[in-house]
């Protein structure tokens, strides 16, 4: 008996003595700060979803819808979060460049025009006769001018007033212009923030109005894939699982994002995730289909809302922009 006590105790001192399975180390770039919707990628990681597929991921802020792509694309980061847009434009004008979309997370884009219906503004065709405020680099302004072709709207009717960015929804907010081109969720929170009360504002997702353009996906460089395409199929299975998490719990989700960002609102955050859970990643098509996936006739239409604002070097296809490799057989079921 005392024999196979001390075994015992032996083995488990060489037990403890092990060190744990090594993990591999991803950076993942986000493409903006940590809000709300980031909350799947830290969902992943405190719920041990990319533990269990031996990940160890650090994520980084990003600063726009464009940050990531050259950071995967020169390898400085293996996978990331970006616009797929813009990924087209990138990879159009950088041919070969070793970056591609792997998993869609924004089956919607968060695109939109945001207004106030005191101010007349419910409907796009409301937009004409009207004041819209847009900074030049934002993202909905860019898709605007095929969301007006889409809409038949009259661009002589509709002034266009340059602002910034901080100034954006302050000028909504104070009547200086009655409409703004941005994220749904964002425009729409910062709104509430300034005191507009919520029946007042109007968000004009530009994909339920005629605009068959993706929003973002996971990238990742393909070098780094097609050297370890299961550590890609673990991350996206990992990612999934995030996602599950918090359409299920969002506010979970919003503590994750606070536990990173000691400055954020867990209420404010909430919301915003689950703006975006409703508007751009639980849709009518995820919801058929799975997350993760894309429709290649939409996708062929995407691509001509593209052409119309931008003049692409060379043929557009889709094949360099997305692949559907690293995803399971019918995606993955959000259910």
């Amino acid at each position: 008996m005392l024999r196979q006590t001390l075994a015992a105790l032996a083995a488990a001192a060489t037990l403890a003595a092990t060190p744990a399975l090594a993990q591999t180390e991803v950076p993942f770039a986000l493409d903006w700060k940590f809000e709300g919707p980031s909350a799947a990628y830290f969902a992943a990681i405190d719920n041990g979803h990319f533990a269990e597929a031996g990940l160890d991921v650090e994520v980084s802020a990003g600063q726009g819808s464009l940050d990531a792509i050259p950071k995967v694309a020169t390898g400085a980061f293996p996978m990331g979060f970006a616009d797929i847009n813009s990924l087209i434009k990138f990879l159009d004008q950088n041919p070969g460049a070793p970056v591609i979309a792997v998993m869609m997370i924004y089956d919607k884009p968060p695109f939109a025009v945001v207004g106030r219906k005191s101010l007349g503004i419910e409907a796009p065709k409301d937009l004409e006769g009207k004041v819209l405020g847009a900074p030049p680099p934002d993202g909905a302004w860019a898709q605007f001018p095929a969301f007006a072709t889409a809409n038949d709207l009259d661009m002589s009717k509709i002034t266009v007033e340059p602002v910034g960015f901080p100034t954006r929804e302050p000028m909504l907010a104070e009547g200086k212009v009655d409409a703004v081109t941005g994220f749904s969720f964002s425009s729409y929170l910062n709104l509430v923030r300034l005191g507009v009360p919520e029946d007042d504002i109007s968000t004009i997702l530009m994909a339920d109005y005629g605009l068959a353009l993706y929003g973002n996906a996971i990238i990742v460089n393909t070098d780094f894939a097609e050297a370890n395409p299961e550590l890609v199929e673990g991350f996206l299975g990992a990612v999934a699982a995030g996602w599950k998490d918090v359409i299920a719990d969002p506010e979970m989700g919003a503590e994750a994002v606070a536990a990173r960002n000691p400055a954020a609102d867990v209420a404010l955050e909430q919301r915003r995730l689950e703006l975006a859970i409703a508007a751009n990643v639980v849709t009518d098509y995820t919801k058929a289909n799975g997350m993760g996936g894309i429709d290649p006739e939409r996708m062929e239409k995407a691509l001509e809302q593209v052409a119309e604002t931008y003049v692409f070097k060379n043929a557009p296809d889709a094949s360099l922009y997305f692949t559907d490799a690293y995803l399971p057989e019918g995606n993955f079921p959000l259910d």
